[in-house]
């Protein structure tokens, strides 16, 4: 049914913006000014702090400086497993005689620091299932995803010259179903998205980072022969790899916003030069902690993905579209406690 409604949603999207053609050459225009807009900013801002960084350096006379030869590390993280049921029995409204839902999230981070260098990774891990009367068991959430970014502090500002590298995948078997039949859609590695990336990274807090590239390089990858075959995720057909260049921001916020309650984010935006530069890919994923003691919480998660090569939807199954998945779940938390070491 939420195959149906989706797709009747997007049929109407597709609609309305095909009787509106001048509105949809604005929104464009003015994604492009945008993005042109953020990249001259932040290339002017880096010059400025470098050339500014480069005249304290050599105005400053010479002297010893502290011992800086330790480092300090900081590792910690989180793990979530949200379990809910339901069952009807002669039920006039009608519904699933049975239904299992499973979700859990892993995460742990390790960072460490020494003077003005700095080096933050991240790991993610997502899994989900569903199993109900009508429909079996269906996968409905699968995600791996690595963060790590190096960065050099720029004199004494909250700006760094940093590097990232990203990795994205999911370990088991998706599919899309047109009624009870499904189709292969994703696999380990298929697709898979690497990212390399050099830029500003802005860190006014512990809160929050924000790091601005104007030049990176996106690699997806399908390893999978089926799904090569068809030519998804902007893949070649019979290819394996396709690669992208363009410009990149993403945003990490964390923050305990209210007594019990926690909040982790983080928003991916990526402009391909050379392709549908005004069609930006999107990524965001949020994590709300409703904590009801020492280990059992209530999470919601929200997850949203467009990306302009991923071409499955529509009434043809041939057009981009918004990529949502909402879980709400009550189960055991157990955040992993932070570390320091010196």
């Amino acid at each position: 049914m939420s195959a149906v409604l989706a797709e009747t949603y997007e049929a109407r999207m597709l609609h309305c913006f095909n009787f509106v053609p001048e509105i949809r050459k604005d929104m464009r225009r003015i994604i492009v000014f945008g993005t042109a807009l953020l990249l001259l900013s932040v290339t002017a801002t880096a010059q400025t702090m470098v050339v500014s960084t480069l005249r304290n350096e050599t105005g400053r006379s010479i002297k010893k400086e502290a011992d800086t030869t330790r480092w300090t590390w900081k590792r910690g993280g989180l793990v979530n497993a949200s379990l809910s049921q339901g069952s009807l029995s002669n039920w006039a409204a009608g519904g699933d005689n049975f239904s299992l839902a499973l979700s859990s999230y892993v995460n742990y981070y390790f960072l460490y620091k020494k003077g003005r260098q700095s080096w933050d990774n991240n790991i993610d891990f997502n899994f989900g299932y569903v199993q109900t009367t009508s429909s079996g068991i269906r996968k409905n959430d699968d995600r791996v995803d690595y963060l790590s970014k190096y960065g050099k502090q720029l004199d004494t500002s909250k700006w760094y010259i940093s590097t990232l590298f990203n990795f994205r995948s999911q370990f088991f078997d998706g599919y899309t179903y047109s009624g009870s039949t499904g189709d292969l859609a994703s696999t380990f590695l298929s697709p898979a998205y690497v990212l390399l990336s050099a830029g500003l990274d802005y860190k006014p807090n512990s809160k929050l980072s924000m790091f601005m590239s104007p030049l990176t390089s996106r690699t997806t990858i399908v390893t999978n022969k089926y799904l090569s075959s068809k030519g998804l995720y902007g893949v070649d057909t019979g290819k394996n790899v396709v690669y992208q260049v363009g410009s990149f921001v993403t945003v990490n916020y964390y923050n305990t916003i209210a007594k019990n309650i926690t909040y982790k984010g983080r928003v991916d935006l990526f402009s391909n030069y050379v392709s549908r530069p005004q069609n930006i890919d999107f990524f965001m994923t949020n994590l709300f902690s409703f904590k009801i003691n020492k280990n059992f919480s209530a999470t919601y998660s929200l997850d949203l993905i467009y990306d302009d090569d991923v071409r499955l939807f529509g009434p043809h199954n041939n057009s981009p579209g918004l990529q949502t998945k909402s879980l709400l779940g009550i189960g055991f938390l157990m955040p992993l406690k932070p570390v320091r070491k010196v």
